[in-house]
């Protein structure tokens, strides 16, 4: 029989030493609602003459994705996120569990690459987190000596909220306006290989690189603040809500564009795009 979206789990846990499981470790779950884990072995293809085939097919540069969707447990809402900041190393076990068996990929290795944070009306607020791995382990028991706890809960659209201080994230007031608010966390995450006798087929470093803060909000239309911010070239901070005391504070943002959409027979909103240049998750 095949395997079902219900027969599979998530979990992760910090390593200590990049790209090596802690021994009985205690694995937290994730609440997802999408895992799509991938494995690419950068096959080498080499044509040669005197054939219109392929002659040789070699291993290259293992490369390890995950992606995974899933809504903010209010069990603790950046238990998993906090890590596209830190970028501390995880072990990350999705598994497909039958009475009569069990597939078991172990994601060692990982780091968080990109993070989209979203919360609209009527909804809770939900992650989409891509990450890359140095290895994948895979095998057909969970990890021996383990502990499984999951996180539970969700953190809905009336639990977070949004406001907005001065550039270095002092004077924060609410904001009472807004329909629905995203952020995005990039740290362009580079594999970096380098020749050696073992293990040549694995990254030895997984190097972080320029880092991207953006985000969107959209206000019901009533103020000109967001167009006279543009105009003076106003800097100002943003803090969204995650659930709990838990929040992202985006610090020293600009609209990057801000839009009215006009509609016949509907009410008027307002797009804002904004770039930061630092953020604290907590």
């Amino acid at each position: 029989m095949t395997y079902g979206a219900h027969e599979a789990k998530i979990y992760y846990v910090q390593e200590s030493t990049y790209g090596t499981t802690p021994a009985t470790p205690s694995m937290l779950g994730i609440p997802a609602e999408n895992v799509d884990p991938a494995v690419d072995p950068g096959l080498l293809r080499i044509r040669g003459i005197g054939s219109r085939d392929l002659q040789v097919l070699k291993r290259g540069l293992r490369q390890i994705d995950l992606k995974v969707a899933y809504p903010l447990p209010s069990s603790a809402p950046i238990g998993f996120l906090q890590h596209i900041t830190t970028l501390n190393s995880q072990s990350i076990e999705v598994f497909y569990e039958k009475t009569s068996g069990i597939i078991d990929l172990l994601h060692k290795g990982c780091r968080l690459d990109k993070a989209t944070v979203e919360c609209s009306i009527e909804d809770v607020i939900k992650a989409t987190v891509d990450v890359i791995g140095q290895d994948l382990a895979v095998g057909t028991a969970k990890i021996s000596g383990a502990t499984y706890t999951d996180h539970s809960g969700a953190v809905a659209f009336n639990e977070s909220y949004v406001q907005r201080g001065a550039a270095d994230g002092s004077g924060l007031a609410d904001v009472t306006r807004v329909m629905d608010w995203k952020f995005n966390i990039e740290n362009n995450l580079k594999r970096v290989p380098v020749i050696r006798s073992t293990s040549g087929h694995l990254l030895k470093y997984l190097q972080e690189r320029h880092r991207v803060l953006t985000g969107e909000l959209t206000f019901e239309f009533e103020s000109k603040t967001e167009y006279d911010d543009v105009v003076a070239d106003s800097e100002f901070s943003l803090k969204m809500g995650l659930g709990g005391a838990n929040s992202a504070l985006f610090k020293y943002c600009k609209w990057d564009k801000v839009g009215s959409p006009t509609k016949i027979e509907d009410l008027v909103s307002l797009k804002a795009p904004f770039v930061a240049r630092d953020v604290v998750i907590s």
